[in-house]
């Protein structure tokens, strides 16, 4: 059995809206999901949030079709809330919703990607009709599990990643519902900054909510529903119109994670892209079956990787609403790694295997669109998760996304030090980690590049210094490209190790998968992924991304031990 990612086909608009007002409403709605993300950093308790900006906002019609996105959004969680209201009407039916409603969720078949990702949804009436959904989505730095920070290596199911948030109201038109928001608070660490950060969505959807009420108060009801799908019809047309420029054929794109955290074998994602007129069809069926670790990933996730590598390919201006992907066909057999059992791990599938499927269609676009397509690059969030107690014992969980290198493109070279592709997050400011938790930053720097032959090269990775104050804290890391390294596309060569830092004693293996405690005075050293790469040939790149990451923990007492990571290919962490 597979799923087909179709919304339909572009029906007649009877009551088409004119130019003028069209355009108004366009950019009021696009303003207002832009307003909900400034929302939510300016009112957010947890730096992830408020300074590194994982979170993303959309507005929908009452039937639960994306109308607008926040520019500055992220891409895997984007094609994810295409889905979000469609599931969640399945569940909570509109005749149960009242104005005033703020549901929350973060269940992985509710549109969903993985459980650290809790989405605010807000119904939106006018003239006592339900017209539209605002959503926030924001990523909690702990929702409960076997770890702090919610990211279990070694999790065999989604149980111990966490509480899972089935739709539930947590505030009705009198306020917040206390009772169950408690029962909420009560399963999560943190729970003073989780509130802070359910309040600071509450409070996006809530002014989206009122903005949009504005907009309809304005134009009438009839004439925005219009504009609506007036919007979708025109990003459908324009994606139809790039594809015909696609040559027709079948093209074919393999890439691989370096494991599952459990099990030593590489995990095969594969695509076959067949091209056809006006219309694109994703056939993951030659995927692997479900990991028993956490890098299985939703349905919903394999459809967020299409639809940004075909955004990013076939039309980076067209605005991204239901239209936009009406003629892409994403089908994802059951049991597979991209379309697990309800009960499978799924925290790091978000945005570590999000990020192979990504490569792996750019690998076969690669075929069709040689000028367009980038090489590999970074490829890993290189999720880093430090925990325990302040000295004065209140407990503290710091996680930070890193970026690297970007892989080169035909016209340019990658840049440096960002994330790429799936990802869209900040660095959270050395001040902010240094006020917020028990850490000094000690340095953050580029990498030096390696080698690089011919006409393009690849961005460089980035080095981080942390050195723990705490007494003592936990160190979870999940990492991808650690064993095999980010591939080169026209004749480019493939990434290799930099090799570990001496030291006295060795200690076990750190994998990308992986926990580890810490003890005050450690010093944490990251080094993330480069694709220190070059573009060689007439129509390719020669793309090498080869800077490893390592962590070294060099402890106060001026004893030194090692824990080295996977070292086979693009990235490596140690211990020192």
């Amino acid at each position: 059995m597979s799923q087909d990612a179709r919304v339909g086909v572009p029906g007649s608009v009877p009551d088409a809206p004119d130019p003028i007002t069209l355009e108004i409403v366009r950019h009021a709605v696009f303003s207002i999901a832009d307003e909900m993300r400034v929302i939510v950093m300016r009112s957010a308790r947890s730096p992830l949030l408020k300074e590194a900006g994982d979170l993303s906002c959309v507005l929908t019609d009452a039937r639960g079709q994306l109308v607008a996105q926040g520019e500055h959004d992220i891409p895997v969680h984007l094609g994810c809330m295409a889905f979000t209201i469609k599931e969640f009407l399945k569940r909570i039916p509109p005749e149960r919703l009242r104005d005033g409603d703020v549901y929350f969720t973060n269940a992985p078949d509710v549109g969903g990607n993985h459980l650290p990702d809790v989405k605010a949804i807000k119904p939106v009436f006018f003239d006592g009709q339900l017209v539209a959904f605002a959503v926030a989505l924001s990523h909690w730095p702990d929702v409960g599990g076997a770890l702090p920070g919610s990211y279990v290596p070694w999790a065999t199911d989604l149980v111990q990643e966490g509480l899972q948030i089935t739709p539930v109201r947590l505030f009705d038109a009198d306020g917040p519902i206390r009772e169950t928001l408690d029962l909420l608070l009560a399963n999560l660490r943190g729970p003073a900054e989780r509130e802070g950060d359910i309040f600071a969505q509450r409070a996006a959807v809530v002014v989206a909510a009122r903005r949009l009420a504005d907009v309809f108060e304005q134009h009438g009801r009839s004439t925005v529903l219009a504009c609506f799908r007036r919007l979708m019809d025109e990003s459908d047309l324009l994606m139809r119109t790039a594809l015909r420029d696609v040559p027709d054929g079948v093209y074919v794109g393999q890439d691989a994670l370096d494991g599952d955290g459990l099990v030593d074998r590489p995990i095969g994602i594969a695509v076959r892209i067949t091209k056809h007129g006006d219309r694109a069809t994703f056939d993951f069926s030659a995927t692997d079956p479900p990991a028993r670790g956490p890098i299985n990933t939703t349905y919903f996730v394999a459809c967020s990787s299409v639809y940004y590598v075909c955004k990013a390919l076939l039309g980076p201006t067209i605005p991204a609403n239901d239209g936009c992907y009406r003629a892409l066909s994403v089908l994802v057999p059951e049991n597979t790694v991209l379309h697990p059992p309800p009960d499978a791990p799924v925290v790091g599938g978000n945005h570590e295997t999000s990020q192979r499927v990504a490569e792996a269609l750019m690998r076969a676009f690669a075929q069709a669109l040689p000028d367009r397509v980038i090489a590999a690059g970074v490829g890993s969030a290189a999720i880093g998760i430090v925990a325990g107690r302040r000295p004065d014992g209140t407990p503290f969980i710091f996680y930070e996304v890193h970026g690297g290198g970007e892989g080169a493109s035909a016209t340019r070279d990658g840049l440096s030090g960002l994330r790429s592709n799936m990802g869209n997050t900040m660095n959270t400011p050395v001040e902010s980690i240094e006020h917020e938790y028990p850490l000094v930053v000690e340095r953050h720097e580029l990498l030096p590049r390696q080698r690089a032959p011919g006409r393009g090269r690849g961005g460089l990775g980035v080095r981080r210094a942390y050195r723990v104050l705490a007494p003592e804290a936990r160190l979870t890391t999940m990492v991808e490209r650690c064993r095999l390294a980010p591939w080169g596309i026209f004749g480019g060569e493939s990434g290799r190790p930099r090799g570990h830092p001496g030291a006295r004693r060795q200690c076990p293996g750190l994998g990308g998968k992986d926990s580890v405690e810490l003890q005050a005075g450690d010093l944490l050293l990251i080094d993330t992924a480069a694709a220190d790469t070059a573009r060689g040939g007439a129509s390719g790149r020669a793309d090498r991304a080869g800077s490893p990451r390592r962590v070294h923990l060099n402890q106060s007492h001026g004893e030194t031990r090692v824990l080295p990571f996977l070292d086979y290919g693009d990235a490596s962490l140690a211990v020192v």
